[in-house]
């Protein structure tokens, strides 16, 4: 029993950890790269669907991504998909090809991208802290069931405790390479 919380504490974490850079994906730094897209979608026949299901996105340089949609007639809603998301970028056409060039990161929107990286990173600690006090109160069922001793209930405890601190270690971790990513002119 005790085994079986720990497992489902640790996996729930983990998945805290790959929200955590899901969402420090969509906060862009100033080098280009596909996954800066991924919150961007498109309508295809009647549906929104995710750009990456409707086009090919490439990195061309540095600071440009190329953006090409399998259908000549979905080259404008990918466009105007493009301006209207929230990223601030301004798409321009040539044909079939869609170029996105990433503006210059100022100061002031570097330390806004922090700002919400370190709000992300903190949700992340929130939610593996929350695990914690979940297999925490299931451990304290257990003992009041009278179906583990407290020297068990002590032990599983600090178990959770332990992992709860590597899986913070490693969201700090991530955290400080994202603001690192962002400074970097």
């Amino acid at each position: 029993m005790i085994n079986d919380i720990k497992k489902d504490a640790e996996s729930r974490m983990k998945k805290s950890v790959e929200a955590l850079h899901g969402n420090l994906n969509k906060i862009r730094t100033g080098r280009a790269h596909a996954s800066i897209l991924d919150s961007v979608t498109v309508e295809y026949y009647g549906s929104q669907v995710p750009l990456n299901q409707v086009a090919n996105i490439n990195t061309e340089d540095a600071r440009t991504l190329s953006v090409v949609p399998w259908e000549q007639s979905m080259v404008p809603k990918v466009e105007k998909a493009i301006m209207t998301s929230d990223l601030g970028l301004n798409p321009s056409t040539a044909g079939n090809n869609i170029r996105v060039p990433l503006p210059m990161l100022t100061e002031e929107t570097r330390k806004g991208y922090i700002k919400q990286a370190r709000h992300e990173a903190e949700n992340s600690r929130v939610a593996v802290r929350n695990v914690r006090r979940d297999a925490n109160g299931d451990i304290k069922s257990l003992l009041k069931d009278k179906e583990i001793s407290e020297d068990e209930q002590r032990q599983a405890e600090e178990a959770i405790q332990k992992l709860t601190d590597k899986y913070i270690a490693e969201i700090d971790k991530i955290l400080e390479s994202k603001e690192r990513d962002l400074m970097q002119v």
